[in-house]
């Protein structure tokens, strides 16, 4: 098996769609009354579910976490530290919630953290190079 890429199960499909494509500038092409959205974001799959209909799929109900969660994170990468600052402001300009402003860890990285609007956190980070696989 290979990792072929991640979703998130949300509740208000229109405001995530818009964060995603508005916010963090991914090239989300369905429109915001669409069930689920497929993009490829840097050759990783990502995907939004809607939770009912993952529920009525599985014929289960889930509990889901209101605000902040601290399951799992979404991380993007910059090439310079000066982009993990000009990146955070201006997304949170746009309306993503700041949770951890810009800031240099010891071990090197410039991170920061941003939530979206169903309290996922998404990192922003650099250790000041062009990311290697």
């Amino acid at each position: 098996m290979r990792l072929d890429g991640f979703g998130l199960f949300v509740e208000d499909m229109p405001k995530m769609i818009k964060f995603y494509r508005d916010v963090l500038g991914f090239e989300i092409k369905e429109t915001e009354d669409s069930v689920n959205v497929y993009l490829i974001k840097d050759g990783t799959l990502f995907m939004l579910y809607g939770r009912k209909n993952f529920e009525k799929m599985t014929n289960k109900k889930y509990n889901y976490i209101k605000g902040f969660n601290g399951h799992f994170e979404i991380a993007l990468y910059v090439d310079t530290y000066e982009e993990v600052d000009s990146c955070f402001e201006d997304v949170v300009s746009k309306g993503a919630v700041p949770v951890l402003p810009p800031t240099t860890e010891p071990w090197g990285q410039r991170t920061c953290y941003i939530s979206d609007p169903e309290g996922n956190l998404i990192e922003i980070g650099s250790f000041n190079r062009p990311f290697d696989r």
